[in-house]
């Protein structure tokens, strides 16, 4: 593969269901399609951890959650560890981010040579009540997220439309560069809560239109397992919500989809416009995916494919049209990928890297190897969760508690876990060998506890943190936080 430019995009919470190339009955999002039908799309891509600190932490280093001890939303990535983007600078390439980078602050150097308006860690600390696992706290005002969702603009869409001008512009600035390729990594912020979408794309979803989501309420059938009950109850869910309040709710993020998607267009627009399009190619993807009211369940923090599953698009002048590739990769796999894509030599010191670059099988040359797609410590979590696949079946390890299932192939919403069926003992059997052959997950799960604990702490204790409380979301570049204690 000729090295060339490197367009990123990353979203942030974006369901890989929620897009119109991947079957949604009504999800409007014609720029993703356009790019899906004119490149190549993963059908099976995963973040190694659906949340944002640690998804974001993995995807710079390409390095595994418990390697790096990024283990929630509390250990935000420093830059001591070397990042594709280091690697790229190193080699004399010019790279930059622009939007959300959700780091630890703008002090560290995380390797671009340079920043634009970035999103970090709340004081440089994030979310310290999600250390609390052993005895898990009800997390404050979680509810309001469906609440008050609906028609309004918020900070996080006018943080998109002015990251989508800068990006632009940095395009049309970007088209008089010689030299090296360039690789930017353009990060928006939406579909992520608050579940806000401006009135004309809201107004896209008429409430009778919207999906009813598998297992919405109690009264559907809720999945019980032990750890889909513990996250509803954390984030005070398990009273379930309204008809009106679920289907206004997902109008709302169906709504923000579509305006990510305009953004998106508008950038892709710019690289045909200057002629970039003719020496970039282009990678979408978000850093973890939602739960869409699925079990009862909103945002992250799950392994079921809403949100451990993420969309994935590879687009370039130089690269198969119309492409659907089902092997399994993950965001792990994108370290070695971006490398090589701006022709970047791999350094020794990623020898040990447990991803490898997708590009030998862009147009179908596939590969199959056994993968520790995606693990999970955060809030909502009191025990580590890890999954792998081996084809379509899905296997989902939870420490302490039974494991799970799935044929996908059969069963895409994840609804009929097969792991207590004896038919399946020999493939349960040998997905989880596949685990243990890549980690320990029990000695994982134990090292996050212990790391967790002494976070806590080092922060004045559980009744510290509690009356400390947490806040709805990372403010945007220039705002600050307004935390809410537990109770509020």
């Amino acid at each position: 593969m000729d090295p060339m430019n490197l367009l990123v995009i990353m979203s942030d919470q974006h369901n890989p269901k929620a897009l119109g190339h991947a079957g949604h009955p009504v999800a409007r999002t014609p720029h993703l399609d356009a790019m899906a039908e004119n490149g190549t799309q993963y059908t099976a891509a995963y973040t190694h951890s659906p949340l944002c600190m640690p998804a974001r932490a993995t995807f710079a280093t390409g390095r595994y959650v418990h390697d790096i001890r990024a283990w929630n939303n509390a250990q935000p990535y420093d830059g001591s560890i070397p990042s594709w983007a280091h690697r790229l600078r190193d080699a004399g390439h010019r790279v930059e981010s622009i939007g959300k980078l959700h780091f630890r602050s703008e002090e560290d150097d995380y390797g671009f040579t340079a920043t634009h308006m970035p999103m970090h860690a709340v004081a440089g600390l994030g979310d310290l009540m999600g250390c609390i696992r052993d005895e898990l706290p009800l997390r404050p005002n979680t509810r309001e997220v469906i609440e008050k969702a609906g028609r309004a603009a918020s900070s996080y869409t006018r943080y998109d439309d002015r990251i989508t001008a800068a990006t632009v512009a940095w395009l049309r600035e970007a088209a008089n560069h010689d030299g090296k390729p360039w690789v930017l990594f353009c990060s928006m912020v939406c579909p992520h809560p608050p579940k806000l979408a401006p009135p004309e794309f809201f107004d896209l979803y008429p409430l009778e239109d919207v999906p009813w989501p598998v297992e919405a309420t109690a009264d559907d059938g809720w999945t019980m397992h032990p750890a889909t009950a513990d996250f509803r109850r954390a984030f005070r869910w398990d009273t379930g919500f309204t008809e009106a309040q679920i289907r206004t709710a997902l109008a709302a993020y169906l709504g923000q989809i579509s305006f990510l998607d305009g953004n998106i267009g508008k950038v892709l627009d710019a690289l045909e416009v200057t002629g970039l399009a003719r020496n970039t190619r282009v990678i979408y993807t978000t850093d973890h995916g939602d739960n869409m009211g699925n079990r009862g369940l909103w945002n992250k923090n799950a392994l079921y494919d809403d949100a451990a599953r993420v969309p994935f698009i590879v687009q370039g002048p130089d690269l198969p049209v119309g492409e659907v590739v089902d092997e399994p990769i993950s965001h792990l796999d994108c370290f070695p990928t971006i490398l090589e894509m701006a022709g970047c030599a791999p350094h020794e010191q990623e020898a040990d890297l447990p991803g490898e670059s997708f590009t030998p099988f862009i147009g179908g040359s596939g590969r199959s190897r056994p993968a520790l797609l995606s693990q999970f410590h955060g809030s909502g979590s009191s025990k580590g969760v890890f999954t792998v696949r081996t084809g379509k079946l899905k296997y989902i390890y939870h420490a302490g508690w039974p494991a799970q299932l799935f044929d996908l192939s059969a069963d895409p919403d994840e609804c009929i876990d097969l792991a207590a069926d004896p038919t399946h003992d020999g493939a349960l059997t040998a997905a989880d060998a596949a685990l243990r052959s890549l980690c320990d997950p029990d000695a994982i799960d134990a090292e996050a506890h212990l790391d967790q604990a002494a976070l806590v702490d080092a922060h004045g204790g559980k009744e510290a943190l509690m009356a400390r409380g947490t806040y709805a979301g990372s403010p945007v570049h220039g705002e600050t936080a307004t935390f809410n204690a537990l109770g509020s």
